[in-house]
């Protein structure tokens, strides 16, 4: 289920800054890229940067990009962040995620014609500059079927610390 983004103070914060946090993906080399962990949800093209995985700070990264990891330092209850690249014809096949104690959100940072990603029934293309929030405890999947790599900022959040009302009514 996607949620409004409008609804996260700090995905405000995330847009206004998006010029600056992709100037920093930019800058980073070809090389810093790695293979995203979990092999069986996809056959090829999905990398990822991290700057958190599970809490835990990765210190080589969050020093590449500075303005991106004070942002995202801003982030209520944040666990996970880094950039993620799909190459052109990826799928990520459809899953779920492990708990329903975070929320995901997603900020366009290259966003090329024909991505999309399908949570429960619903399917919205990202746009650069702006969020995406939900729960990716649903099942869902994305694809990028351009000619162009597809680069998103992924975060999880804890859901009591930064979590919306309509989900703090649902809770």
């Amino acid at each position: 289920m996607f949620l409004e983004s409008a609804d996260f103070p700090f995905a405000k914060q995330l847009e206004d800054n998006w010029l600056t946090i992709k100037r920093e993906l930019l800058a980073l080399p070809s090389t810093a890229w790695k293979y995203w962990p979990e092999r069986m949800l996809y056959d090829a093209g999905w990398t990822v940067f991290g700057f958190y995985f599970f809490g835990r700070r990765i210190p080589d990264n969050c020093a590449a990009c500075p303005e991106t990891v004070k942002v995202l330092e801003t982030v209520p209850g944040m666990v996970t962040a880094g950039f993620s690249n799909m190459a052109p014809g990826t799928h990520i096949k459809p899953h779920r995620g492990y708990t329903n104690a975070v929320l995901r959100c997603h900020l366009g940072l290259i966003v090329p014609p024909d991505c999309a990603l399908r949570v429960g029934p619903e399917t919205r293309n990202w746009s650069d500059g702006k969020c995406l929030v939900f729960d990716d405890t649903c099942e869902h999947e994305a694809w990028n079927r351009s000619d162009q790599p597809r680069v998103i900022l992924l975060l999880d959040f804890r859901k009591n610390l930064a979590s919306s009302p309509l989900e703090q009514r649902m809770a």
